[in-house]
């Protein structure tokens, strides 16, 4: 029998150190090293044969994963059409955020249509969970509650001929094995009770909700081959400020990833909003300047939001730049393409960005939209009325043409919008919504301000002369 080892293993991201250090050097963080207990493992495999495995041809006829409804329509979207027996879903995101809130309902809803549920936490006792879901008039007797930590009493109590069909573990850092020499939340014991729960899963064919606490970084905590052992993993994003709250796919071996769903907080928990677009706009009594709106996609699903800039003179050596919801690296490379390709002078000012509603733009279609806004703020000239934009922006200052275009203009038309600013592409069938094509920045800004961006380039070509 191998004597047990010791290793130093980072809390955070886990790494392996070989002695304990205040910094870890792979993830940054301080003060995450920790001394663990690990069993050594025999080099070699025993001398017993192996059984042989069966191969099948790549086109041999496969069924498709049999799904159930979750009762929550954004949330059936982002698992790919619903909850698949024998599946592990991991759900991550800040503290308060919601997730424990979103699973009760969902416990809730399907345990009344005659599935059996399983709730078990093991962060809060069984009288918090029941008062919370009164608040939130959940109280349901079709669903199991248990507060528990111990993985080995948990496997004991499902592991049943006629196991529940759904079972919630929250959460997953305070399971522990009582044969591991580590405290519960530790990367070992993380690691060996997501195991054990994800086998029982796949053995019984229960659906496994996996809760994740996540780092300040806001990736979810413990190792990182949590996220590979799951089936699908899920990030529950949203600022405390907002309303809003965004639950968005990272992988999904059923479905399709960076598919999002879009809820509303309120005193009644969690509401669905199956028309995310018509709130994230907001209705202005007068046009305003600085902001425009920008036709996204979120996985399958066309998103519409305002972009908001505001452009102030500066009377410092680097004038600031902030950006909520946005890269600011993308926003550095739209301010030099102004700058270089339309004379445009921005080294001088203040520039403020920011996405409205609290989400957060990742696709570079929105610098069209980004530059529209940055001009209009900068003469402090409204855009045209009911207009939407979208388009990448290339750094020789040509627009370039972005997928799902047609999607983008159809979700556009059914909201009220006049008139599409988007790159020179070929026309679109079924449309009766004006399309404006542009090909360069240059184009745009007069397109779009006229006179009063030819007075701007002359006043800095003037400027760059007397220099």
């Amino acid at each position: 029998m191998a004597k047990p080892t010791s290793n130093f293993i980072c809390q955070s991201c886990g790494a392996v150190h070989p002695k304990w250090s205040g910094k870890c050097d792979a993830c940054n963080s301080w003060n995450s090293i920790a001394e663990e207990a690990i069993e050594a493992t025999p080099k070699g495999l025993s001398s017993g044969k192996g059984k042989k495995i069966e191969f099948v041809a790549l086109e041999a006829d496969a069924q498709e994963a049999a799904r159930n409804s979750s009762g929550i329509g954004e949330l059936d979207r982002v698992l790919g059409g619903g909850l698949v027996a024998g599946s592990a879903v991991l759900i991550g995101g800040d503290p308060g955020i919601g997730k424990s809130t979103l699973l009760l309902q969902m416990v809730a809803t399907i345990a009344g249509k005659g599935m059996s549920c399983a709730y078990v936490s093991g962060e809060e006792s069984v009288a918090q969970v029941s008062l919370r879901a009164k608040r939130l008039g959940l109280a349901s007797k079709h669903v199991q509650l248990a507060a528990a930590t111990s993985v080995r009493d948990i496997i004991a109590t499902l592991d049943t001929p006629n196991p529940a069909d759904v079972v919630i573990i929250d959460s997953v850092q305070t399971m522990y094995l009582d044969n591991l020499d580590a405290a519960p939340g530790t990367v070992s014991q993380v690691r060996a009770a997501s195991h054990e729960l994800i086998k029982l899963a796949k053995k019984r064919g229960i659906t496994l909700f996996l809760v994740g606490h996540v780092t300040k970084d806001g990736q979810i905590a413990g190792p990182r081959v949590l996220e590979h052992m799951v089936d699908t993993v899920l990030y529950f994003e949203g600022e405390r400020g907002h309303q809003f709250r965004i639950l968005r796919a990272v992988k999904n071996r059923f479905g399709g990833t960076d598919e999002i769903g879009v809820f509303e907080m309120g005193d009644g928990g969690l509401k669905e909003v199956p028309n995310p677009s018509a709130l994230f706009l907001s209705t202005h009594e007068h046009p305003v300047s600085g902001a425009c709106v920008f036709a996204g996609m979120e996985g399958t699903r066309p998103l519409l939001v305002e972009v908001h800039a505001l452009v102030a003179p500066s009377y410092m050596s680097s004038p600031r730049r902030a950006v909520v919801g946005w890269d600011t690296g993308r926003l550095a490379m739209v301010l030099a393409v102004l700058e270089t390709r339309c004379g445009i002078r921005f080294s001088d000012k203040e520039v403020y960005l920011s996405i409205a509603g609290g989400i957060r733009v990742n696709e570079p279609a929105a610098d069209l939209a980004v530059a529209s806004a940055l001009l209009s703020a900068l003469y402090d000239m409204p855009l045209p009325t009911s207009s939407v934009m979208f388009g990448e922006i290339g750094l020789s200052g040509e627009i370039r043409s972005v997928s799902r275009m047609e999607t983008r203009l159809k979700e556009s038309e059914k909201l009220g919008f006049k008139v599409a600013y988007i790159p020179k592409t070929s026309a679109f069938k079924g449309l009766t919504m004006p399309l404006k094509h542009v090909e360069t920045v240059s184009a745009l800004a007069r397109e779009l301000f006229g006179a009063q961006a030819r007075k701007k380039a002359m006043q800095a070509t003037e400027v760059a002369a007397y220099d």
